[in-house]
């Protein structure tokens, strides 16, 4: 038997934990089956189609906000922060990223209170942190198989110091991530509060996923039940599911920082800050409405319209895209770094790489200096792991993985030069484009002139192609470019700037979506690119070959095999880093097409 078919059979027989096509969240949605071939041939049609997989979020945040458990979880963060414990947010992939963007958006109000308040009012500046699995470092590139692993989530929950007066909430969109469920059990275990948030129902999750029923099933975890259904893209769980995430968590913590500020601070501190005045779970879902009917307006279609079209064009040409920003560098940044896995683009790559392939996307800031990038970004050190053989060996790693460990630290991370510094490799081809993404305020104030603003054009000079995208009620951009794609919406002011940072996800979601629907990256509504670098995308990559190929999952699961046996001695041809499914897929259509004929 060759390797490809007994991995295959393995999977099949013994992973079936991980055979998860009965989970809403990976599933294909009706309302946008057919995608592909409708943006190909109108990007306007393309982008209301994915619009209208939004609308699921506002009623399951109706839904979750009238819960009781949500009305525990915004009193258990109010008081952790009264009796001055920690709230902790754990995720994976672009949970892990939405965890840092909380942890981020905390500390960004704290460090906005120092300044019009002075240093004595902020007791609670620290009381955020966040877990990613794989750390800070897998905020840029995917730590394989890192997910898999219940004891890695453990060891991380350990190193931040959970204890008897913390809260932590664990957020997996799918609920079944075992390195999000270690943190919640090395958390409860340790005495701290745990709230378990996620978008699959929780009584098919217990009915299918033993890891995490044994979750559902423990009485002191609260959770979480925040399912709108299918995604947009089948699987494509960056999309609705951390949008709901988001909203209702970030709505968590922004009704639970005002509400300790009733007591931390005098009223005309409050009024300085602008959280004098608390806003109801129901005005969240109200006004999420009120942003997404915004962003369904023809002028704001048309703008994003008009960005798919430019991407497209600069892709098509094999150039680059590089998106510099400032003050929502990490929401551009979790997008862009979460194209290369969803849609198999090459990912991030180090200042000292000189043979992977140079990435479609990037990120820089022209204001500050890469290290400093990093600390204004997150809003503290980074957070890397330095873990050793020996420790890999006590968590049951892989033998792969104790052969040759993942380098995580601190120094690997600043090699990827986010920072103001030159980087020829970005406007080395005549067709690569600079582009600066604004949102709120942002969009009135970085125009010529201004710090942000010169710092663009002195940066975007070196490039032959330009734009600027503003997200907001408003943009005043001067002539930093030709072209200006302002997509028009009210932000309401907000603690954390939840919506803010709800509006450039969006619209940066729609955008690279619908981008790579145009690229040929999307096939109906799945993602035919899609990587398989853990279980859980080995199942998925598996479940769309079946559909499209016309095979059982068995069949299916070898032939994706066969092509990841093949891409591990070329996993890049003539610069283009090749998806298993992609590959799979081809060569099955060829040996279809070779039958008939």
């Amino acid at each position: 038997m060759d390797d490809a078919r007994q991995e295959a059979e393995h999977f099949v027989k013994f992973e079936g934990e991980f055979h998860l096509g009965v989970l809403p969240t990976e599933q294909s949605h009706p309302k946008t089956r057919g995608l592909a071939e409708v943006i190909a041939k109108d990007v306007h049609a393309g982008i209301k189609m994915l619009q209208v997989v939004d609308e699921d979020v506002t009623a399951a945040a109706r839904r979750v906000f009238a819960t009781e458990e949500f009305r525990r979880l915004v009193e258990s963060l109010a008081a952790a922060l009264d009796r001055g414990g920690r709230i902790c947010f754990s995720g994976c992939g672009a949970t892990g990223r939405l965890s840092i963007l909380l942890e981020a958006a905390y500390r960004a109000f704290w460090r906005e209170a120092r300044a019009k308040l002075g240093a004595g009012a902020l007791r609670a500046e620290n009381a955020a942190l966040s877990i990613m699995t794989g750390g800070d470092y897998a905020l840029v590139r995917s730590v394989e198989f890192f997910e898999d692993y219940e004891a890695f989530g453990r060891q991380q929950a350990v190193e931040a110091g959970l204890g008897r007066g913390d809260v932590l909430v664990a957020i997996t969109e799918g609920g079944e991530t075992s390195s999000v469920i270690g943190t919640a059990w090395q958390a409860l275990e340790a005495g701290a509060e745990v709230f378990f948030a996620c978008n699959n129902p929780m009584n098919v999750l217990a009915a299918h996923v033993e890891r995490s029923r044994r979750v559902i099933e423990e009485p002191r975890i609260v959770k979480l039940d925040l399912s709108s259904g299918p995604m947009s893209v089948a699987g494509s769980t960056r999309m609705q599911a951390t949008t709901s995430e988001l909203l209702a968590i970030g709505a968590a913590l922004e009704m639970a920082l005002v509400r300790h500020l009733q007591t931390a601070l005098p009223a005309e501190a409050r009024k300085a800050l602008g959280v004098e005045k608390a806003v109801s779970a129901e005005d969240y879902a109200t006004r999420f409405a009120s942003l997404l009917r915004d962003l369904g307006q023809p002028s704001a279609v048309e703008a994003m319209a008009r960005w798919v079209n430019m991407e497209e064009s600069v892709c098509r040409g094999k150039n680059a895209m590089t998106y510099f920003g400032n003050e929502f560098l990490l929401d551009i940044f979790t997008d862009t770094t979460e194209r290369a896995p969803t849609f198999s683009l090459p990912p991030f790559r180090k200042c000292d790489d000189s043979t992977s392939p140079r990435p479609m996307a990037f990120v820089k800031n022209p204001l500050h200096s890469t290290a400093e990038t990093w600390l204004r970004m997150l809003g503290r050190d980074p957070r890397c792991l330095t873990w050793d053989v020996a420790l890999y060996q006590k968590m049951g790693a892989a033998e792969r993985i104790r052969r040759n460990p993942p380098v995580l630290n601190r120094t690997e991370l600043f090699k990827f030069l986010v920072g103001k510094e030159d980087d020829p490799s970005r406007y080395s081809n005549a067709g690569d484009c600079a582009a600066l993404v604004l949102a709120g305020a942002e969009s009135t104030t970085s125009g010529p002139g201004t710090a942000l603003g010169d710092a663009f054009a002195a940066a975007a000079a070196r490039f032959s192609a330009r734009g600027v995208l503003a997200v907001g009620s408003e943009a005043s951009t001067g002539n930093l470019s030709d072209n200006v794609c302002h997509v028009g919406c009210k932000l309401p002011p907000s603690p954390i700037r939840l919506w803010d940072h709800l509006a450039i996800k969006l619209v940066l979601n729609t955008i690279s979506t619908a981008t790579a629907a145009r690229l040929g990256r999307v096939v109906s509504n799945w993602m035919s690119y899609v990587e398989t670098s853990n279980k859980k995308l080995i199942d998925r990559g598996t479940r769309l070959v079946a559909e499209l190929a016309g095979l059982d999952y068995a069949e299916a699961c070898y032939e994706l095999h066969k092509s990841r046996a093949q891409l591990a001695q070329t996993p890049v041809v003539a610069g283009e880093r090749l998806s298993p499914v992609a590959v799979t897929l081809e060569r099955l259509r060829k040996q279809k097409a070779a039958t008939k004929a």
